[in-house]
């Protein structure tokens, strides 16, 4: 079989992850979401790709690489883990830890705010304003630069926003505003 029809196009390497760009240029992040990201970096160089480098070895020491399975799936997983860590590599870089615990006043919204609302359906929900690449909508952790925690930052409690939505415009009432508590509170509460 001609290698042109299993090699794989140079420029698939060049391709990053779609990652949301960071608006300010600072990837702000709370302490458990730079770790979370620092743990999968150190997961990525120390285990996972020194692995996959002894089965590409093992497989191109096996002769013919043109059609060598575990050849071909372990460069393709190589030059994944490689994007991954380049792309790690960079949000970390530009990383700012913020400490919502640290929060002055307790009842306005900033980062790391955990927000109880209900809106003018008279629907409740809860919300944590997290960095970018932390954000689980299904789990309750938006964005700080999402539609939602646009809406809410800066506002108090008892505050009633407006959201644009693409269902139209929905107001909502802030009914609770809450930080993580500091180290010595956490460990009293633990």
């Amino acid at each position: 079989m001609n290698k042109a029809f299993v090699k794989e196009s140079e420029d698939e390497e060049d391709l990053a992850p779609d990652a949301p760009a960071v608006p300010s240029g600072k990837n702000y992040l709370t302490r458990e979401g730079y770790e979370r990201l620092r743990r999968e970096l150190l997961h990525l160089i120390d285990s996972e790709r020194p692995e996959v480098v002894k089965v590409v070895s093992w497989a191109a020491s096996n002769g013919d690489r043109s059609e060598n399975g575990d050849y071909i799936y372990g460069k393709r997983r190589l030059r994944e883990i490689d994007r991954r860590i380049r792309f790690l590599t960079q949000r970390l870089d530009i990383a700012e830890v913020v400490d919502p615990a640290l929060q002055e006043d307790g009842e306005r919204v900033y980062f790391g705010a955990t927000v109880a609302y209900r809106n003018d359906l008279d629907e409740e929900g809860t919300v944590t304003i997290v960095g970018i690449d932390e954000a689980d909508p299904l789990s309750g952790r938006i964005s700080w630069v999402s539609p939602m925690a646009s809406a809410l930052l800066r506002a108090r409690l008892g505050d009633v926003v407006v959201l644009k939505t693409p269902e139209g415009v929905r107001e909502l009432e802030i009914l609770d505003v809450r930080y993580p508590p500091t180290g010595e509170d956490a460990t009293r509460a633990s």
